[in-house]
């Protein structure tokens, strides 16, 4: 029987980490939960290592509902029952409206386990790949305080202000990325295409060419003769980096790194922010515990660096501290997530989060703006002094040769 990583959230808020044998991910969560335990996170317990880590990688990807397929889902589903439907016919008519196989094969599922009178919370939990811990946990207590529609409302909300934030940064991303493609792409063909159509020019006549001529001859023999080579070396040393950001020891310096640096690291610590405010709020406003919300919301932010501020806070809580005192002694939140949280202690925590988050998206956005508005340019000037070097190289080995004829 296989052994499964777990991280979850004990009754008394500790965080409780350890392997258990099971036949998959979704028995130890079953287990977890019966043992009064909130789910954070159940892996399986790859002993082989890193190695073993990138040998097994599923290029593929599991066969679970994207994140735009569980946001429809959750508003379609708050909807239903919003009008006065039982869950069961809500369940039906989501399977009657679905008509793609993959949906439908986890939709198939849930309804059967709540046929099977098991709650919504744990069909749920059921299918791991789909459904996060934190959104089990906000059904599970929608479930409990008989609100379950609101509940479900505010979760589609939720994902839909996260699925905006990522879209805007992809989105934004595209044409600096379009660019950078297309500056490569023109410096390789004027290196492999157009500059060896001059060498043998150079070779009959016997010129001496000049320094920079010599050096965009050997550069452009070099990406002919290895770039294929140091392209496939690119893509598997991309692959390792990837497998190697997935071990806690590797990815918490890259992650403390990419938070200093300057311009991007400001705007990752927005984003990481606007990301731990809204859920943190979102979760204390669904009557959720504090150190159990900051165990849920600590996993949807995305860095380790700032996963760590969070365990910190977490046992200043339980030493009797402040959540702010925990999140400013490590310097990763921005003063400002600091200062409205510590306001929200003397009165409404989880208001005073959803606030924070509303004003760190927008600052997020705004930064993200900037970014761009620095890459175009930046990629611009970059290509175009590329591109008048290598023409200037080749004027003066053309100028060498007027010499040499003259």
């Amino acid at each position: 029987m296989p052994a499964f990583r777990y991280t979850a959230i004990s009754r008394s808020g500790e965080t409780l980490n350890g392997t258990m044998d099971a036949p998959d991910e979704a028995a130890v969560i079953a287990r977890l939960q019966r043992d009064g335990n909130i789910p954070i996170k159940a892996e399986p317990d790859l002993a082989g290592g890193f190695w073993q880590d990138l040998l097994t990688l599923e290029l593929g990807g599991a066969r679970a509902l994207s994140a735009q397929d569980v946001t429809e889902f959750t508003r379609e589903l708050s909807l239903m029952l919003s009008a006065g439907q039982d869950l069961d016919r809500a369940l039906r008519f989501l399977l009657q409206i679905n008509t793609r196989p993959r949906v439908r094969a986890v939709l198939e599922r849930i309804r059967d386990a709540v046929r099977d009178g098991a709650p919504l919370a744990t069909a749920l939990a059921q299918q791991p790949r789909s459904f996060s811990p934190l959104f089990v946990g906000l059904i599970r207590a929608g479930e409990a305080g008989g609100t379950l529609a609101a509940t479900l409302d505010q979760m589609a909300e939720l994902m839909e202000r996260e699925r905006a934030m990522v879209s805007s940064i992809q989105s934004a991303l595209i044409y600096p990325s379009l660019l950078m493609v297309a500056a490569i792409g023109s410096i390789a063909l004027l290196l492999t295409q157009v500059l060896p159509q001059f060498v043998p020019l150079f070779e009959q006549n016997g010129a001496a060419l000049p320094g920079p001529t010599k050096l965009l001859i050997a550069a452009g023999d070099l990406v002919s003769g290895y770039g294929l080579q140091a392209l496939v070396a690119l893509l598997l040393l991309g692959l390792v980096i990837s497998q190697a950001l997935k071990r806690p020891g590797f990815r918490l310096p890259v992650d403390r790194f990419m938070l200093r640096l300057p311009i991007v690291g400001g705007l990752a610590r927005e984003v990481v922010a606007a990301r731990f405010t809204r859920t943190l709020g979102t979760l204390l406003n669904n009557g959720m515990a504090l150190v159990g919300a900051l165990g849920i919301a600590r996993d949807t932010v995305g860095n380790t660096a700032a996963m760590a501020a969070i365990d910190t806070a977490m046992e200043e809580i339980k030493a009797g501290g402040g959540l702010a005192v925990g999140l400013g002694a490590s310097g990763v939140f921005p003063v400002r997530t600091v200062h409205l949280l510590q306001l929200g202690e003397e009165a409404a925590l989880g208001d005073m989060a959803l606030r924070a988050a509303a004003i760190h998206e927008e600052k997020s956005r705004l930064g993200l703006q900037r970014l761009v508005a620095l890459l175009v340019p930046a990629i611009t000037i970059v290509m175009g002094a590329a591109v008048a070097s290598i023409v200037s190289a080749l004027l003066l080995a053309m100028l060498s040769l007027n010499d040499l004829a003259n």
